[in-house]
């Protein structure tokens, strides 16, 4: 976690008049830790090989259930290839266009991961409910191996991003995304089984659907609240009606209004407010210590407070409402 900076700023409304509001800004800046670099490289890579080797032998084969796997493992991929990339941008510093940098990047690629996971699994279902009136021979023993190798290679991913899943969203995210994958190759695996002791190959396309199904109710998860976000909607796990609450019970606060919080990135929050307070004015710290609370309290890093008197919100010509 980046360091937390806070400026106060005071302006002067003519007549020599004391200044009628300040600003703190306090920023923070989350990444994904730089020794997760090689192990987003190396999930990477074995995650595309093993794609590539069971897309292969599951057409080969005609396993629609080995087929739905590796379009499951490939939406993964580019997940890990978004959390890396959105770790990488989130480092640039931000310029005269994109002031906050391009933090929002990640949002959007969240966005574009979930359209295409929904369009390939749309084909793969298609696919699956053809092949379930048809007698297609399916080597339930190399379903198995296939479907064995993906728990190897879904489980040793997951545990590279095993020590950072507590501390990072974005490192959390991967690890569940490569566990959850373990957990649905082993379920390929019991319908390989299936398939060997019974001889029923119905049992491959209907557990291509199932598979279709999870995938698409984790999907509609990411879709609906990547949407939000491109929106600027309230981050999930953020209640609005606390946020105000504490801004609000800070020392000195009258009145907490022009609350807004919206997300930078799939990861960072930001938060700008207007505390009615009496004077004398606030001092740094109470910026600081504001800062620490909605930073821990809510996991909210970019903090801007705008500081209004309040004998000019009595004033009709300015108001505080």
């Amino acid at each position: 976690m980046g360091a937390g900076h806070t400026h106060h700023h005071g302006h002067d409304h003519g007549h020599g008049q004391a200044p009628g509001h300040d600003h703190g800004h306090s920023h923070g800046h989350s990444h994904a830790p730089a020794d997760f670099g090689r192990a987003f490289a190396i999930g990477i890579v074995l995650n595309i090989a093993f794609v590539v080797i069971e897309a292969a032998i599951g057409f080969g084969q005609g396993s629609m259930a080995l087929v739905a796997d590796a379009g499951h493992n490939l939406s993964d991929v580019l997940g890990l290839i978004v959390a890396w990339a959105g770790a990488a941008v989130g480092k640039r510093r931000g310029g005269p266009r994109f002031t906050y940098g391009l933090r929002g990047s990640t949002i959007l690629a969240a966005l574009f991961n979930a359209l295409f996971l929904l369009f390939a699994m749309g084909g793969i279902a298609l696919e699956a409910v053809h092949r379930i009136g048809e007698e297609v021979a399916v080597p339930g023993p190399t379903v198995m191996i296939v479907a064995a190798i993906g728990i190897v290679i879904n489980g040793a991913t997951a545990m590279l991003f095993a020590s950072g899943r507590k501390g990072d969203i974005n490192i959390r995210g991967a690890y569940l995304h490569m566990a959850s994958d373990a957990a649905v190759s082993a379920g390929v695996v019991l319908a390989g089984l299936a398939i060997y002791l019974t001889g029923a190959t119905w049992i491959d396309p209907v557990v291509s659907l199932l598979i279709v199904a999870v995938i698409l109710w984790g999907t509609w998860g990411l879709l609906r609240d990547s949407v939000a976000m491109s929106l600027a909607a309230v981050p999930g796990g953020i209640d609005m009606a606390a946020v105000e609450a504490a801004l609000a019970a800070l020392p000195g606060v009258d009145q907490a209004h022009h609350v807004h919080v919206w997300p930078l990135s799939t990861t960072e929050a930001a938060l700008t407010a207007h505390l009615v307070m009496p004077a004398p004015y606030p001092t740094l710290a109470f910026f600081e210590d504001a800062r620490q609370r909605l930073k821990h309290d809510f996991g909210i890093g970019h903090v801007t407070l705008q500081v209004e008197l309040a004998a000019d919100c009595g004033d009709a010509r300015r108001g505080c409402a």
